[in-house]
């Protein structure tokens, strides 16, 4: 996956997220919950355009793990959804997936661009 396909993605992620959350505020017991999944989705999203317009590779890894601490973020507020039954269905379970996929991506990605700032030096 490029860059460019990843922020499509991540982005992609971000308003199916922003859109999920209008209906979850309409419940009162959730409406601080969804708040802060909206947040910690469209960070994931924009911490990633900024690593990819980081001006070193230190800022570069230095914003995708922001990036990942917020997808992480993303995941927890989504188990948190799921186990105390405040959404269910297809909806709520594939972005709780994507979730998932997201942090293992950008994970990933953090530990490889780690790895060779590392051997680099």
């Amino acid at each position: 996956m490029t860059p460019e396909e990843l922020k499509e993605r991540l982005t992609d992620f971000a308003v199916a997220v922003v859109k999920f959350c209008r209906v979850l505020r309409q419940a009162p017991e959730a409406r601080s919950i969804a708040g802060q999944l909206s947040d910690s989705a469209t960070a994931v999203a924009s911490n990633y355009r900024a690593a990819c317009r980081a001006r070193s590779r230190r800022e570069f890894i230095s914003r995708l793990a922001v990036s990942v601490e917020e997808a992480d973020e993303s995941v927890g507020w989504f188990q948190v959804i799921l186990k105390a039954g405040l959404a269910s269905g297809g909806e709520v379970t594939e972005l709780f997936q994507e979730s998932q996929e997201i942090l293992a991506i950008l994970a990933a990605s953090r530990r490889t661009a780690q790895r060779r700032h590392e051997a680099s030096h």
